[in-house]
């Protein structure tokens, strides 16, 4: 059988992903997410003209019953006639997704929960917790310094008791050239004591957690629940918006965390990963606490997405590579996840059995891995 044909009948794991937007209001709005960064394109410019339009163009406009590759303008305009609610279910359905491992972390407030993403995709939700929003939780609580680590241990824990993960941003918060090492109680405290002195004053404004000593705290502190409760530690790396620098988020710059935690043991999943998509495949090749997936740039590489899965798979084990979408806002951004995936990894395994390099078996096992057992072996879903 076809690899392509494998994959379509694979409920995939999304392992990484947020919610849906509750109300889209206009083309505008809808533009706004599907560009990685807050900005409006240029005058007289969309961010349809770019390959994220060209893949929601292919893959959704049939589901809402257009041609493929419709016009941005009928696109949007079919779109919002039939509605928030219509949209949403009708297109994460036609995903076809098993499970969604949604980061709770990031604009909470105007999206779909994990309940209500159950609800609506007919998949199974579980919760991410991220690490920083629980530090910058717990720090808008104003507690004194000498209790705030424990107060975002007992916070962080009792968010990770149903969770099956933990995501750090930290390569948002500074990047991946932190030190490595645990570090001391009196050093924490100092750093508290720091950070929460400069939120005085800025009440109802929220904190943001930029301190590398506390960021690293707060890594550790979830590395030991992560050992109790056998659950990951997700990191963004590469492709992501204006808030990165994206050379200090190269996975290759947290090797000595990624060693450190290999000895307690925590697994640790790379996420996006692009342009260093080829450097996180060495580290799964190497560790043996390391995974990553392609994620977002799957949807925003357009046509040459074939070539990035194909370097994806260059020299990392089958078992390391996992799938996701990062959709967040639209219901597009899961269903064009989803479907660009299975035709790039489909494609890439089909030639190989073209080229004699593997046989049906094999990629269809290449396929199932990394569609969804390979998540299902990490993250306790099941």
């Amino acid at each position: 059988m076809p690899a392509t044909e494998v994959l379509d009948g694979v409920a995939l794991v999304d392992d990484h992903c947020h919610g849906v937007a509750r109300h889209v209001e206009d083309r505008n709005a809808f533009e706004s997410f599907i560009n990685e960064g807050p900005e409006e394109p240029p005058e007289r410019m969309s961010h349809f003209d770019a390959p994220i339009g060209l893949t929601v163009r292919r893959w959704c406009a049939p589901v809402l019953g257009l041609d493929p590759l419709s016009s941005a303008e009928d696109y949007v305009e079919a779109r919002l006639k039939i509605g928030d609610d219509e949209a949403t279910r009708t297109l994460l359905r036609a995903a076809r997704l098993g499970s969604l491992l949604i980061d709770t972390g990031y604009r909470t407030d105007d999206s779909l929960d994990p309940d209500e993403m159950a609800a609506v995709s007919g998949a199974t939700a579980h919760e991410i917790v991220r690490i920083e929003s629980v530090a910058e939780e717990v720090a808008a609580e104003s507690p004194n310094a000498a209790d705030y680590s424990e107060r975002f241990a007992e916070r962080l824990t009792e968010r990770a008791a149903d969770a099956v993960g933990f995501k750090s941003v930290v390569a948002y918060r500074g990047g991946f050239g932190i030190d490595p090492s645990v570090p001391a109680g009196a050093e924490v405290t100092r750093a508290a004591g720091e950070w929460l002195r400069k939120l005085d004053g800025g009440r109802g404004a929220r904190p943001r957690l930029e301190h590398p000593v506390l960021l690293r705290h707060g890594i550790w502190t979830a590395a030991a629940i992560a050992v109790e409760r056998k659950v990951p530690i997700q990191f963004h790396s590469g492709f992501g918006d204006t808030d990165l620098d994206i050379h200090l988020s190269n996975p290759s710059l947290l090797t000595g965390l990624v060693r450190r935690l290999g000895t307690l043991p925590v697994n640790v999943v790379f996420l996006h990963c692009y342009p260093y998509h080829r450097e996180a495949g060495y580290l799964a090749a190497v560790f043996r606490n390391v995974y990553f997936d392609l994620g977002s740039v799957l949807n925003y590489v357009g046509p040459s997405v074939r070539q990035i899965q194909a370097e994806g798979l260059e020299i990392a084990p089958f078992t390391k590579q996992m799938f996701s979408t990062d959709a967040f806002g639209l219901p597009e951004l899961y269903l064009a996840g989803a479907q660009t995936f299975r035709a790039a990894l489909g494609e890439v395994l089909d030639g190989w059995m073209a080229d004699g390099r593997c046989t049906a078996a094999d990629a269809e096992r290449i396929a199932r891995l990394i569609g969804e057992e390979n998540a299902r072996r990490i993250y306790p879903i099941d």
